[in-house]
């Protein structure tokens, strides 16, 4: 597969996620999609699944092989899938990140920002945040 195809699959891909449209997810990832290839902005599909609370994409991006601990590093999306979802609560996508291996404890920007137990906490999301504790996450409130 060429460089332009490739480019072609992952444009697709973004377009495809906050649609929640898991079968063209499917189908995109089996025709060579790279779910870690990441967009002109720098934000990586799973980072993009996770803000949006699409916990099915996010299993299947990081069944393709999807780090779950990548950073993205997008303007106004930057940060680890796990600070995404647990950012906004997304439950579902935060049990399916740490199901595939996500650091409950990684901070955003490259260690030195929030947790996902911060961003959780400040949701406020305290299912979500029992879910993190459960996982082993600690708190570091008062960080910023």
């Amino acid at each position: 597969m060429n460089q332009r195809q490739r480019k072609k699959l992952s444009r697709h891909l973004f377009e495809t996620i906050p649609t929640g449209d898991t079968a063209r997810v499917k189908a995109l990832l089996r025709a060579g999609a790279d779910p870690e290839r990441r967009d002109s902005e720098g934000v990586t599909p799973l980072y993009e699944a996770s803000v949006n609370g699409k916990a099915e994409i996010a299993r299947l991006l990081l069944a393709a092989g999807a780090s779950p601990n990548t950073e993205s590093s997008g303007l106004g999306s930057d940060g680890t899938p796990l600070c995404a979802a647990a950012c906004w609560g997304h439950t579902e996508t935060v049990r399916e990140l740490l199901a595939h291996g996500a650091d409950p404890n990684l901070r955003e920007d490259h260690g030195t920002g929030r947790s996902p137990m911060d961003w959780a906490n400040e949701g406020p999301h305290p299912e979500t945040a029992d879910l993190l504790t459960t996982a082993g996450a600690t708190s570091h409130m008062g960080t910023t």
